[in-house]
């Protein structure tokens, strides 16, 4: 079968629990859709973190930025909704997710959001 969008974010247990170590991603083909014209926006996500008992599986990370393709939201708020998802899926000791908006009318956009452990775990989004 193939690949589908979801929101789910399968997770597998990290090879080093032991040790500090950053995983990077980077996927710079991102699209939404802008909540006001309805035309498509563009981003490179930049996914940088130290796992701590859990590592997020890179093709349901790809099936969920895919979910997004047809949603209507904010650079701010689709961000801020990828680092929370992915804090609550793996729970890492630090995390920080940065997407670079394409231009649009002149402006470009780039919003970095970034969390660590021992700050509260955000609610799911509704």
């Amino acid at each position: 079968m193939p690949l589908q969008p979801t929101k789910t974010l399968d997770t597998f247990p990290n090879p080093a629990a032991d040790r500090d170590y950053e995983i990077a991603m980077d996927a710079p083909e991102f699209t939404c859709l802008c909540p006001l014209t309805g035309q498509p926006d563009f981003a490179h996500f930049k996914v940088v973190y130290v796992p701590d008992k859990l590592c997020v599986e890179l093709k349901s990370f790809k099936a969920y930025l895919w979910s997004f393709r047809d949603e209507g939201a904010f650079h701010e708020k689709v961000t801020n909704r990828v680092c929370d998802d992915l804090v609550r899926a793996i729970k890492p000791r630090h995390i920080t997710v940065t997407a670079d908006w394409n231009v649009r009318g002149g402006i470009t956009t780039r919003v970095t959001v970034s969390w660590k452990k021992g700050q509260k775990v955000p609610v799911a989004a509704k």
